[in-house]
């Protein structure tokens, strides 16, 4: 389960973010411009048409103007973020993370000190905001000046025991009191992995058995869909053992303290999504918590829908509509997803369809249709959304939409969301257009921020990749700059 309050899955940052690279369509051009070389780098060639750019007759987000879109950004963060972001394109950088990672380099103390040195003054102070929660709350705080929000990410790891469980719950509730901002969450860290996969199969078993029965199931919305992934369970499950109830119970209760600590700091809390084969889990915490805590008119409670599954739209739309019918206020967070490679694999070796969508395209339309979708239920009232992308025509296309739909500025059930570090462009224009958005901004020791960060960016290989637009941004901007010094 995906509770998170600060930086404990950077992996989990990169991972919902990302888009699933289908394809080489949106190429990277970083191989041919080296950051060392000043006037190449500055002279690099504008995106080509593979990177998503709104249509003129549409947009809503200016990015032309780059003088009023990095007007708050300093030269020297800006230049610093143009060649970080240009190094993390090239794919082999993330190979050679691994394996200096991996390598008996880090056991050697003075080498391990140059290596996590070099890495701290550079990937990590890009997307990361600091070793702890009072050093992330005030890289949120130097946003904030920005017209940004932060949202603050607890890098934890997947939780094995009990013991691990409370030491993440401690991490989870320093945060909310620390950082007044959004903290996202990550239910694997409060409940043990392997419980969360019990609990997953005996939710899917009894939706496909009505005489099936569940003692310790709590209220919750409807989790499944017709067109949901089953083949996890194969065979009817175990029905959980007396330690197993008692470790479910725990849980529970770690995810209560959570809840209350949010609701009395006013921090509403996203739970992140995982896989499939954990997710029903997940899904079950999170709307169990939602229809105890979420009342009056806004959330504290968000679920996530990655709108690569095939079964996400449908998802949405009937957890949603039962939330309205309960009076239950739910919020969404809508991402992409990230875990194609691995489901994509599973569904293979069991001879059976895959439940990731089969082209980009199809995941493209399915996220604009949930974010429709979201938009439509706000502006009559019910839910809120939290729109997390890196695309660029997918951000428009909300954006036009909410207009269309009369959803005012400032509107605090419609924000829209970046990792930090990245898509800096589509922030500051969404921002400059009038919407909230705000920035994910994972925190924690770089020791054990970086690892995490290295294997998100390890399974999600086209996200970084496709960077492209925001680096020419920013180019251009240092270009005009420089003319502007040297006239």
């Amino acid at each position: 389960m995906a509770h998170r309050v600060a930086c404990p899955k950077i992996v989990q940052r990169l991972r919902p973010f990302a888009k699933p690279h289908y394809s080489a369509a949106h190429s990277s051009i970083t191989a041919t411009v080296s950051p060392l070389n000043l006037d190449q780098f500055l002279n690099a060639p504008p995106p080509t048409a593979a990177v998503d750019h709104p249509s003129p007759t549409t947009a809503i987000i200016d990015v032309d103007d780059v003088k009023e879109l990095f007007s708050s950004v300093s030269t020297g963060k800006l230049l610093r973020s143009a060649v970080n972001l240009h190094a993390a394109a090239v794919e082999p950088m993330i190979d050679l993370g691994m394996w200096v990672m991996n390598s008996k380099l880090m056991r050697t103390p003075l080498l391990r000190e140059a290596t996590v040195g070099t890495i701290k003054h550079t990937f990590y102070d890009q997307f990361c905001a600091g070793p702890g929660p009072a050093e992330a709350a005030r890289t949120a705080a130097r946003i904030w000046d920005s017209g940004l929000k932060g949202m603050l990410v607890y890098a934890l790891e997947h939780a094995s025991d009990n013991e691990s469980c409370d030491r993440n719950l401690e991490g989870f509730l320093q945060t909310v009191e620390s950082a007044k901002s959004l903290p996202t969450s990550s239910i694997t860290a409060i409940c043990p992995l392997g419980l969360l996969k019990r609990v997953s199969d005996l939710l899917r078993w009894e939706y496909n058995n009505d005489s099936f029965q569940l003692p310790w199931k709590l209220n919750t919305l409807p989790i499944f869909a017709h067109s949901s992934p089953f083949y996890h369970t194969l065979s009817k499950p175990d029905p959980l053992t007396v330690e197993e109830e008692t470790d479910l119970h725990f849980a529970e209760q770690r995810m209560l303290k959570i809840c209350q600590s949010c609701i009395e700091a006013n921090v509403p809390l996203t739970i992140d999504a995982e896989d499939t084969s954990v997710q029903p889990g997940i899904d079950y915490f999170t709307y169990s918590a939602a229809l105890m805590h979420n009342v009056g008119d806004n959330p504290i409670i968000y679920g996530t829908i990655q709108t690569y599954l095939k079964d996400a739209k449908e998802r949405l739309i009937i957890s949603a509509n039962a939330a309205e019918k309960m009076g239950v206020p739910m919020g969404f967070k809508l991402v992409r997803g990230a875990y194609m490679s691995s489901e994509r694999q599973l569904a293979s070796s069991l001879g059976v369809e895959s439940p990731i969508h089969n082209t980009i395209d199809q995941t493209h339309a399915c996220f604009n249709d949930c974010t429709t979708f979201m938009l439509e239920k706000i502006a009559s009232g019910s839910g809120a959304v939290i729109i997390a992308t890196h695309n660029m025509d997918s951000g428009n296309k909300a954006a036009a939409k909410a207009r269309d739909l009369g959803i005012q500025n400032g509107n605090q059930k419609l924000q829209f969301a970046q990792l930090y570090g990245m898509a800096d462009g589509l922030s500051f224009g969404l921002k400059n257009a009038g919407f909230q958005v705000s920035k994910y901004m994972p925190f924690g020791p770089v020791e054990l921020v970086m690892p995490y960060l290295l294997r998100r960016a390890e399974e999600n290989r086209g996200l970084l990749s496709t960077s492209t637009l925001d680096r020419y941004l920013m180019r251009k901007e240092l270009k005009r700059r420089l003319k502007a010094a040297i006239l």
